[in-house]
C-alpha cells in the first residue's frame, strides 16, 4: 500500500497511530511530500527521531522540502535503486529513504518524477 503524507516537521505522532491501525509493514510505503524534519539540523540533533522512525512498520520515502538539509549534502548518506529510481539512505535507517531530485520512480506502473522543494531562506528561523 502506498500512503501520502506532507509537512510533518519531525511529528510523526499520526503517522504512528496510522501504521498501527492499518497493520502497515515495511513494504507499505509512506511517501512525504517535503518538509519531514528528519534532516532539520544536519547533525546528531536529528538521531532521536530518526531513531523514533526505525520503530514504524512502514518504510518512509521522502521528497525535501524547503526547510531541511539535501541528503546528497550529508557525506555520510549512500545510495540504491528503490522502484526504479536512486534513492538516498543511511545504513542504520534502512526505513527512512529520500527521493533524489529528478529521479523517476515506478509505483504500481505510474511513473513519477520528483522535484523536491527550493531551498528556504528563512530556515534559520
Amino acid at each position: 500500500m502506498i500512503n501520502i503524507t506532507g509537512d510533518k516537521h519531525a511529528d510523526f505522532r499520526e503517522v504512528f497511530y496510522f501504521c498501527y491501525a492499518n497493520e502497515t509493514t515495511l513494504d507499505d510505503i509512506l511517501i512525504v511530500l517535503g518538509d519531514a524534519g528528519i534532516n532539520y539540523y544536519a547533525s546528531d540533533n536529528d538521531y532521536m527521531l530518526k531513531d523514533s522512525l526505525l520503530q514504524y512498520p512502514i518504510t518512509f520515502l521522502c521528497i525535501h522540502g524547503n526547510h531541511e538539509e539535501r541528503p546528497e549534502n550529508i557525506e555520510f548518506y549512500k545510495t540504491k535503486k528503490f522502484h526504479n529510481g536512486i534513492v538516498y539512505y543511511e545504513e542504520n535507517y534502512p526505513n527512512i529513504l529520500f527521493a533524489k531530485d529528478g529521479e523517476v520512480y515506478n509505483f504500481n506502473n505510474h511513473n513519477v518524477l520528483v522535484i523536491g522543494g527550493a531551498y528556504s531562506v528563512d530556515k534559520c528561523f
